[in-house]
């Protein structure tokens, strides 16, 4: 069964380009040229991803993003010509788990796709071994390795490690992470991130300075590499 596809967009252009695109490699399209039809649409559709630009003519894309998010776990790109550091972040921290600046290449888009929804249906159980390549993430026992090697991990990085794992090929925002291990007070000590990441990176990376795992999206956050 096809995969459904929403795509959200008030520019004609982007529409008459993306949804032919789309179909052509065998995804199921519907489009909404709105906030308040990118809502009914969802509830008709059912869609398997959604697509969305944040300049839309009744809602913004932000506040769109996180009525999506209430209840519903499917995933969202966003597609923005707004490319500044703070769209970015917004848009991520509204639950967006991609973010793609126009103008795009049509096979960078068509590879985030894939990596959306690959991650859909591969979404691991709350426990049981999380594996990306030859590195291997126990949740029941707490363990670490890669390869035949075993790797000791402190349990914060233990924590930090399991949080990006779960969520391979999308990018958390570092207020996100910093909740997420230390708590809401903690969302404007970046540093604690930098120090625990680098960390982590020492233990688990064969090259801390080319990592393979863990990937650096400046200013924004961290993303966990689909190796799958």
């Amino acid at each position: 069964m096809p995969s459904r596809v929403l795509i959200v967009d008030d520019e004609p252009s982007i529409l008459a380009t993306m949804a032919p695109l789309l179909r052509s490699r065998g995804y199921e399209v519907s489009t909404a040229v709105s906030g308040k039809a990118c809502l009914e649409s969802v509830e008709r559709v059912e869609p398997d991803l959604i697509i969305l630009d944040l300049g839309l003519p009744d809602l913004d894309g932000v506040d769109v993003c996180r009525l999506l998010r209430d209840g519903r776990s499917t995933p969202i790109i966003v597609l923005s010509a707004r490319g500044a550091e703070a769209d970015k972040v917004s848009a991520l921290d509204a639950g967006a788990d991609d973010y793609v600046t126009k103008p795009f290449g049509t096979e960078e888009l068509l590879a985030r796709i894939r990596v959306a929804l690959r991650r859909v249906e591969s979404t691991p159980a709350s426990t049981g071994p999380i594996v990306c390549g030859d590195l291997v993430i126990d949740r029941d026992r707490h363990t670490v390795s890669r390869g035949e090697e075993k790797i000791r991990l402190t349990p914060k990085e233990f924590d930090l490690l399991v949080l990006l794992a779960q969520h391979p090929g999308r990018v958390l925002t570092h207020r996100a992470i910093l909740k997420a291990i230390w708590g809401p007070r903690a969302v404007d000590e970046p540093e604690h991130l930098r120090v625990l990441l680098g960390s982590l990176r020492k233990k688990i990376e064969l090259d801390p300075s080319r990592p393979r795992y863990i990937v650096t999206e400046p200013w924004v956050g961290y993303r966990f590499a689909d190796l799958g």
